[in-house]
């Protein structure tokens, strides 16, 4: 259920991806850009990108267990729920600003090694740039990590990721063999708006997951306080 739920955020996430990634995997200096070479560029960049996501799922997984000892893994989901939902209500500006002020010198120190890999213009150059591209400020990967931080597993929480990276595929393999056609249509706009519906009900979701009310999937119960019972819920 979980891993689905990470799938659909990347999914349906993908559009900010598309506007604050997009210019970067559309400049992918591919050497004779045939289709092949465009496609095999992608899928390398898209995978080193996701594999970033996965190891910091496993590091926040493993802060997650830490803090599990400490409070009951449902206070963590409920608390989650509501960053999220605290995501949504702030004005983009604001959320955009802190994204800035938060990750703006480490982007800055990114910046030179991606002009590393995009002066090698070799095939595996495209994975070193997906790799930093993984580490860039994103509030969007920030949602997803609160998100496997409830999880309380670093191994489950590496998965959340992935699947979260996975969900970003579709849409930016599209970014990288069709460039702006895509952005420029109507659906575009139109999808991105219920972007912050769907967040809203992943929210709900993590925190009716920490009421414990017994329903199976929805909100299973959880780890008690004193760490005695897990009941799965993925």
């Amino acid at each position: 259920m979980l891993f689905s739920v990470a799938f659909m955020i990347g999914l349906m996430g993908s559009l900010h991806c598309m506007g604050m990634c997009g210019p970067i995997s559309m400049a992918l200096p591919v050497p004779n850009r045939t289709p092949v070479r465009v496609l095999q560029a992608a899928i390398l960049y898209n995978i080193s990108r996701t594999l970033v996501y996965m190891l910091l799922g496993a590091i926040i997984g493993l802060l997650g267990v830490s803090i599990s000892f400490a409070a009951p893994q449902q206070n963590l989901s409920v608390a989650m729920g509501l960053l999220m939902l605290l995501f949504v209500i702030m004005p983009k500006a604001w959320t955009m600003a802190m994204e800035k002020r938060v990750g703006g010198q480490w982007a800055a120190k990114l910046k030179k090694g991606f002009g590393y890999f995009f002066r090698k213009r070799s095939l595996w150059s495209f994975a070193g740039v997906g790799l930093l591209n993984g580490l860039l400020p994103c509030g969007l990967v920030y949602l997803a990590l609160a998100g496997a931080l409830a999880i309380g597993d670093w191994q489950k929480s590496a998965l959340y990721m992935g699947a979260f990276g996975l969900g970003t595929f579709p849409m930016m393999l599209s970014v990288n063999l069709l460039g702006n056609w895509i952005k420029g249509k109507s659906f575009y706009r139109n999808f991105y708006r219920l972007v912050p519906v769907f967040t809203l009900l992943i929210a709900l979701m993590f925190i009716l997951r920490g009421l414990n009310l017994g329903i199976p999937y929805l909100s299973p119960q959880l780890r008690t306080a004193a760490g005695t019972q897990v009941v799965q819920c993925d």
